[in-house]
């Protein structure tokens, strides 16, 4: 049986109270561990009231803001479930997501209220700038367990459903715990680190990186409602930040900004990236300015971190994303799961305490998602090199035979984001009478840009077999993405 944790937050405030754990960038607004600590309690109290017991959901929709992580605490002192909805999504795609978790309550902020009004069958909702605070200060005193069950659900973040029905990835406390460890001796984070917060909270970045384990070690997390380039390089100018954790657009987008090469750039200790395929083109521009982005890999299903590359092996292997974390164990198999040599291409699985039991209600999903003896399914091909360090091929539905070859999309889009004149690319396969498949590129061009197939044609041959070289391009203004910075390759069809 896995033991019951003691209440991260209690212990927290209990060790440096008077510590700054959350900023609001856009109201200027703080609350020490202690504050965070007693609004939490508040907080749960105000979900009793509302009769939010154990186990009962309670869904959230709102942008980056302190509310959420006291109402994330809040559930694990009732016990309750937190679900954080999506909100680029329409009314329509929210109502299946409301039926799947049937909440309890759904707390929201006025930027959505429109959306909320929308619902087929809404439950019983309070706003987050008009109603939560009175609901706090009505609700009567309360006693929050002291507890946590390690292996019970916290929350639940569903899937980006790029291929198929978003599936609701369960998160425990351990998995939290987890990826405090992984990320945390990763990045050497400390009490004495700031953060900033600006992917969704209803994305595992959100909350995961690096949010949740900031706050376990005793940080300060800053909040931006969402990603802009201007407010992040402010932060770096000011000298206020020591991680920064991002996904490969908005890497690109910073280097687009007039002031970001300018910015002390040395003062951030640690940068990251993940959630979607990180360009060696875009390493190389980084290099240049002598930072070193981390690539990682993770999925909603590992906590997320599984592998992040280690700064002094950043530019030395590029294209990797390094070696499995702490509390991760990762193979390669093949067909028959049996592991493969280093240099072959095989099934990537995952194995460890931060990897999710399993998906919301959906007993099928769950065991698709398993090998027999336990082994987590990631749907990415990889390799290993002979130094340990690792390289993801692409997802196996994405791999295409060619002439009888393989041809994996992640390798040909790197090379076109190789290109100077192009920012992303996209390859697909597109059925042909004489190779079977043939790859079909869509590309993202940088403004004021041109070029023509032609010479992307001659850029890829330069550098690949010929069985891989896209025999189509297309070219898009810009890409659909998920929250994660992956591009929604099922859009581009047709």
């Amino acid at each position: 049986m896995i033991p019951d944790m003691p209440d991260l937050l209690a212990r927290r405030a209990a060790l440096s109270p008077r510590a700054i754990a959350l900023e609001e960038a856009a109201t200027g607004r703080t609350l020490s561990y202690a504050e965070l600590d007693a609004r939490a309690t508040q907080a749960a109290a105000m979900l009793a009231t509302q009769g939010v017991g154990e186990r009962d959901r309670v869904a959230i929709l709102c942008r980056s803001r302190i509310a959420f992580f006291e109402l994330l605490f809040a559930c694990a002192r009732l016990g309750a479930v937190l679900v954080p909805l999506n909100w680029r999504m329409p009314p329509a795609e929210l109502d299946g997501l409301l039926a799947d978790c049937a909440p309890r309550l759904l707390l929201y902020g006025a930027s959505d209220a429109d959306t909320v009004a929308r619902l087929a069958a809404p439950p019983p909702a309070i706003g987050l700038d008009d109603g939560y605070e009175t609901a706090l200060a009505a609700a009567p005193p309360f006693r929050a367990r002291l507890l946590w069950p390690a292996a019970a659900t916290w929350y639940l973040l569903y899937t980006s459903g790029t291929t198929g029905r978003p599936k609701g990835v369960i998160y425990t406390y351990r998995m939290a715990l987890a990826n405090y460890v992984n990320i945390g001796s990763a990045t050497g984070l400390n009490a004495a680190d700031t953060t900033v917060s600006f992917l969704p909270n209803f994305h595992t970045a959100g909350i995961n990186l690096h949010a949740l384990p900031t706050l376990i070690a005793g940080g300060r997390v800053i909040l931006l409602e969402g990603f802009e380039a201007e407010a992040l390089v402010g932060l770096i100018e000011a000298r206020r930040l020591d991680t920064v954790f991002a996904v490969p657009t908005v890497y690109q987008a910073l280097l687009d900004h007039p002031r970001f090469a300018a910015a002390p750039l040395d003062r951030v200790r640690h940068w990251g990236c993940g959630g979607a395929p990180l360009p060696d083109a875009l390493v190389e521009r980084y290099r240049e300015l002598g930072v070193r982005v981390c690539n990682g890999m993770g999925m909603t299903e590992t906590g997320p971190t599984a592998f992040l590359v280690d700064p002094a092996d950043a530019w030395a292997k590029i294209g990797s994303v390094g070696k499995p974390q702490l509390l991760c164990s990762a193979r390669i198999v093949d067909a028959q799961g049996r592991d493969v040599p280093d240099g072959e291409v095989g099934d990537l699985l995952f194995a460890g305490p931060g990897v999710t039991p399993g998906y919301w209600r959906n007993e099928e999903a769950t065991r698709a998602a398993f090998t027999a003896d336990g082994w987590l399914r990631s749907g990415d091909l990889a390799r290993r090199d002979a130094d340990g360090f690792f390289y993801i091929a692409g997802r196996r539905k994405e791999m295409f035979i060619s002439g009888g070859e393989n041809v994996y999309p992640v390798e040909v889009e790197n090379v076109l984001a190789a290109h100077p004149a192009v920012i992303d690319a996209a390859v697909l396969s597109c059925p042909d009478p004489r190779w079977g498949e043939v790859g079909r590129a869509f590309v993202q061009l940088a403004p004021d840009r041109r070029v023509g197939d032609a010479e992307l044609s001659a850029h890829c041959r330069s550098r690949l077999a010929p069985y891989k070289v896209p025999v189509s391009f297309e070219f898009v203004a810009e890409f659909p993405r998920t929250p994660g910075g992956k591009i929604r390759k099922h859009l581009l069809q047709g």
